[in-house]
Formats: structure tokens, C-alpha cells, sequence
């Protein structure tokens, strides 16, 4: 019997709780030689490169651990809501933080995901972490918000 797309979005997310450097070589299996993954900081198309950019990721950070929440799925698209803990030595002073965000994924006929897209506040991941940058938009988003 062949896996619904629940037990594919299962196992995409069983795969990322665990994925580390000594992993990113195993993502060729749940995701298509062709596929786009997008997010508010890259655009990588091809599974190469993907490959690629997940073993440079995680060569560069202490500890990344996502926790998965609410999925849906509809047909060969499926969400899942997510929280990433993160320490990297350059962001925070090398302290966790933690970034809430959502995946959608369309899955090919094969199983494997052919579109991946990330939806994440990049200023709580990224900019609000920076040593000099971070002070600066945490004061503007203070005033904002009164």
C-alpha cells in the first residue's frame, strides 16, 4: 500500500527534527532531483544545491532543532507549523533563540517534495540578531509598537 500524504508529511517532519550535518547528505530521499525551496532569505532550485546549502548551514551552526506543531493536508499540499531553536556563534552572542514559522509543501507523484516554502519573520532569525543591526531595529519596532 502506498504512504498517504499524511504519512509523507510524517516522515518529512520525523526527517527534520533529526537533521543535523551528519544527515544532510539523506535529504535526496524526501525531496525530488528538481525541486524549488524558497524562503525569505534564498531561492535554490535542484536538489544538489539544496543539498549543498543545508551541509553549509549546519557546518556553521552550534545547534539547530525544529519542533513541528499543527500540519494539514490537501491532496499533494501540506502545512506544517514549526519552531526553530537555533544557536549560532555569530547571532545573539552564541545564545539559543527560537523562531516560530510555517512550511508548505507540494509533494510529487513519487512521494518526495518537489516545492518547498518557508514562511519566517527574517528580522527574528536574522537581522534583530546582529550585533550593531539588532539594537537598532529593536529600538525602531519599540517605537512602533508605542
Amino acid at each position: 500500500m502506498a504512504a498517504t500524504p499524511d504519512d509523507r508529511l510524517e516522515a518529512f517532519c520525523a526527517f527534520f527534527k533529526k537533521l543535523d550535518k551528519s544527515c544532510t547528505k539523506d535529504l535526496y530521499r524526501f525531496y525530488t532531483p528538481g525541486v524549488v525551496f524558497i524562503d525569505p532569505l534564498h531561492r535554490i532550485e535542484g536538489s544538489e544545491a539544496l543539498e549543498r546549502y543545508f551541509a553549509t548551514l549546519y557546518e556553521n551552526v552550534t545547534a539547530c532543532r525544529f519542533s513541528f506543531h499543527e500540519r494539514q493536508v490537501s491532496g499533494d499540499q501540506a502545512f506544517a507549523t514549526w519552531t526553530m531553536s537555533l544557536i549560532h556563534p555569530r547571532l545573539d552572542g552564541g545564545r539559543k533563540f527560537q523562531v516560530e514559522g510555517c512550511s508548505h509543501l507540494t509533494f510529487a507523484e513519487d512521494g518526495r517534495v518537489e516545492r518547498h516554502r518557508d514562511y519566517f519573520d527574517a528580522g527574528a532569525l536574522l537581522y534583530e540578531r546582529l550585533p550593531l543591526l539588532g539594537g537598532a531595529i529593536r529600538l525602531v519596532k519599540k517605537r512602533i509598537d508605542g
